[in-house]
């Protein structure tokens, strides 16, 4: 590859780098490890990798020392595996120090993880990101061995979220009237358009949000996964925003699509939702109660940010409640959530976090029959199950302890949940 193609494109990546405002995020790394950064596109993974550069650079690291390669950056467009070779060359150039090398985006570049492996044998500081959840698959874990740390990034936890938004929220600030009011403002626009980093830049924030949906749905499943009926995977998604709270197998959403003449094998069917969840767009859970095959065959999905989800339900408060609760458990329990559903009890739970009894229904009120069906659940849940520590109902609101036939009920603002959640109220995962 041209060197001063490189050299170009690194400088430009550092003058960039060098301007640009970081927003503190939860999440450390150590000193001298590499790292493979995945998630949702725009989540903030390359804002980390920023952070990661300055704190070398105000450290002492030279910035010749830094080798930033964006592969979405147009002019990589014929990059390939050989090219990686010229990487260490036009490192080599500019310091005669040791290299920090930040490949973002590398999904792009097929074969990257040979490189990858062979600069961690040979003692080099590499970070990665990925937009595609097959970077953390089995094969790539065996051929990267232990030679990566792997992290996660979602989109803004809520105190993230409040911290861009420069809203305080520690313990006076809850308790304050006029910062506890700033707090649930924020929240409701959090519930609305989710917590992708840069949403927070625009006024037009759906706009925004729906220009990161497209690319994810035409860069990361369509074209990546070379699926030429474009049409119905669109129509497919819409589907099961649709279906959000609801368990459902394939082949109903195969009769929901032949409703509005889409015709696809249930195969296909599968094949489809693999593919948007390997992009993160989507995630599923299991029900704790079934067994193997109706685990697969009966989840529920959830999308990884409201701000997608209410592309497809705007204003569908009770659905935007009920997926950003699941988004904030599985970011605080990841491997360990559940829904639970029972034909023989009756009990129907839609949050459960078996490693430390923690049984969650989400309400957007608990007012009129809804009260007696959410807390009717959680009584029966406690009355058949030993398991169940903690029984909470989140609401948008309301907040109350309920206590009924020897059963204690924590009805928590929504607000309020996500926020003790992520201070580890609810307790630690095994």
């Amino acid at each position: 590859m041209n060197h001063a193609l490189l050299k170009s494109v690194i400088y430009d990546q550092h003058e960039f780098i060098r301007d640009f405002q970081i927003v503190p995020r939860d999440y450390e790394f150590e000193e001298n490890g590499n790292y493979v950064l995945v998630g949702l596109r725009r989540a903030g993974k390359s804002t980390l990798l920023y952070k990661i550069v300055l704190d070398l650079v105000a450290s002492g690291v030279d910035w010749e020392q830094i080798i930033y390669i964006n592969f979405e950056d147009e002019r990589l467009s014929e990059f390939t595996v050989a090219d990686f070779n010229d990487l260490l060359s036009v490192q080599s150039e500019m310091s005669d120090k040791k290299g920090y090398f930040f490949l973002d985006e590398v999904q792009n570049i097929d074969g990257w993880e040979k490189f990858a492996r062979r600069m961690a044998d040979a003692k080099e500081h590499i970070y990665i990101t990925g937009s595609n959840a097959k970077m953390l698959s089995r094969e790539i874990e065996t051929t990267l061995g232990g030679r990566f740390f792997a992290k996660h990034i979602t989109p803004y936890a809520f105190g993230e979220y409040l911290t861009a938004c420069e809203v305080p929220h520690d313990e006076p600030a809850l308790l304050g009237t006029k910062t506890n009011g700033k707090i649930r403002a924020a929240c409701a626009q959090y519930l609305q358009y989710g917590g992708l980093p840069e949403s927070l830049l625009y006024k037009a924030k759906r706009e925004y949000i729906s220009g990161v949906y497209q690319k994810v749905l035409l860069g990361d499943i369509i074209t990546r996964n070379s699926i030429r009926n474009d049409y119905a995977v669109k129509i497919l998604i819409k589907k099961i925003a649709e279906s959000v709270r609801s368990e459902i197998s394939y082949s109903k959403l195969q009769k929901t699509l032949r409703a509005v003449n889409v015709s696809l094998a249930k195969d296909t069917i599968s094949d489809y939702i693999r593919y948007a969840e390997d992009a993160y767009l989507l995630f599923h859970l299991q029900n704790y109660y079934a067994n193997l095959v109706e685990k697969e065959s009966y989840p529920k999905f959830y999308f990884s940010d409201n701000g997608i989800v209410s592309l497809f339900l705007d204003r569908k408060e009770s659905v935007q409640l009920e997926n950003m609760v699941a988004v904030a458990l599985t970011r605080a329990y990841p491997g360990d959530v559940y829904y639970l559903k029972s034909a023989k009890t009756g009990i129907d739970i839609d949050f459960y976090v078996p490693s430390i009894g923690l049984a969650v229904q989400a309400a957007y009120s608990i007012a009129g029959d809804a009260r007696e069906r959410e807390v009717g659940n959680l009584k029966k849940l406690a009355q058949n199950s030993q398991g169940a520590a903690r029984l909470v109902i989140v609401t948008y609101e309301e907040e109350e302890t309920i206590i009924e036939d020897g059963v204690t009920i924590e009805a928590v603002p929504l607000y309020k949940f996500l926020l003790e959640l992520e201070s580890g109220k609810y307790g630690a995962a095994y």
